[in-house]
């Protein structure tokens, strides 16, 4: 990584490219001009367009109405449309006009456009509504109000009604006061409760890795079973936590103190067992000329690799250097160089790509060397 960072890293290579990339919502104010909407309810629309869309403000004649799915729309109202990138020509082809205004910007201050309606970020912390369905809990019929954005980590994704809630997501809801004041209720709202650890899912999902790893697995021609391992079987467990997990309302929620305490213990193990096996007859193998050899030809196998992908990735994918480096180090398992890449780069670039890349990586380390030792020892 320094010797791609030093002959052939650009300056505009350094410049995070993810926070872009990790919005995926997109805000535009649309005027209707479309005689084939006027009179339609906001629920006939979706219906006939296939088009994934949040109305969140409606202006008509000087007032701003909070729209509910049978709400009609008419000409010459002007509407406030959440969507992704992908849907802003089909919205203006839907809407009939698309009005030249940038609600993007991040200084904009939403409770202040109207003074009827305002703008909040309420935090899910009541464990009952982990895995429910945004379109389940009916809060436009409700309260009055609208969810605009869901806020996952560092990703913004559009509220759509099939999309899943998790405990600690970040809800952006539009409507009046009260309104605004019952929805954080139901919420909840305790932001100090996502300061706590949730340590029985993380010593959980560690024991049930840790079983998933022992499982035999026969793959066809293979004489013996291949195993996950004590590596493969944690990441494999944390895939399906992840993905399944808040379909059963498991509360998989922790605190970014408490990973970043894992990772480094995770680290320290990782380096002292690496030592303790290595240590013992480190010297006399070095020293030898058939130690020095093997030496060389893992420093060839390391080093080649890493340049010629991190060079093509520069030069051809339009990434970020950041992001180059975490998938370099999740690609070789290697969280050591994923320390430095972190603290010698800003932003989180690095440990998202790392955490991309390093599962699959993992899979194919397990497997293929005990594939591979199964052919040359049969």
């Amino acid at each position: 990584m320094i010797v791609l960072r030093k002959f052939f890293v650009k300056p505009e290579d350094l410049v995070p490219h993810s926070p872009q990339d990790e919005d995926h919502t997109y805000v535009a104010q649309y005027e209707i001009v479309n005689q084939a909407i006027h009179g339609k309810t906001l629920a006939e629309i979706a219906q006939m367009a296939h088009i994934q869309f949040i109305v969140s403000r409606i202006w008509r004649n000087e007032q701003v109405i909070v729209p509910l799915s049978t709400t009609k729309l008419k000409l010459g109202d002007n509407v406030l449309v959440v969507t992704t990138d992908d849907e802003v020509g089909g919205m203006e082809l839907l809407m009939g006009k698309k009005v030249d205004k940038d609600w993007n910007e991040e200084k904009i201050d939403w409770n202040h456009i109207d003074k009827k309606v305002e703008s909040k970020v309420v935090v899910i912390t009541r464990p009952m509504l982990n895995g429910k369905k945004l379109g389940s809990l009916r809060l436009r019929s409700t309260f009055g109000v609208n969810v605009s954005r869901v806020t996952r980590g560092d990703t913004k994704l559009l509220g759509t009604n099939n999309l899943r809630l998790q405990y600690g997501d970040r809800v952006t809801v539009v409507g009046e006061h009260d309104a605004l004041e019952s929805v954080e209720h139901y919420f909840g709202n305790a932001v100090q409760t996502l300061k706590e650890p949730n340590l029985g899912a993380i010593f959980l999902g560690m024991l049930l890795g840790l079983a998933i790893g022992t499982i035999p697995i026969m793959l066809p021609g293979m004489s013996a079973p291949v195993r996950m391992g004590l590596a493969g079987g944690p990441i494999v467990m944390g895939i399906l936590v992840g993905s399944i997990g808040p379909r059963f309302r498991l509360v998989s929620y922790t605190t970014r103190s408490a990973s970043l305490m894992l990772r480094q213990l995770g680290l320290s193990l990782y380096l002292a067992c690496l030592g303790l096996d290595a240590g013992q007859d480190f010297f006399q193998t070095v020293v030898r000329p058939e130690g020095l050899l093997w030496v060389g030809l893992g420093f060839v196998l390391t080093v080649v690799p890493v340049l010629v992908v991190g060079f093509i990735a520069l030069r051809t994918k339009q990434l970020d250097f950041g992001s180059i480096c975490g998938i370099l180090c999740g690609s070789m398992a290697n969280p050591m160089a994923l320390t430095y890449a972190s603290e010698t780069l800003e932003g989180d670039t690095p440990a998202v790509s790392y955490a991309t890349v390093y599962p699959l990586g993992m899979f194919i380390r397990v497997i293929i060397v005990q594939i591979m030792l199964m052919f040359f020892l049969a």
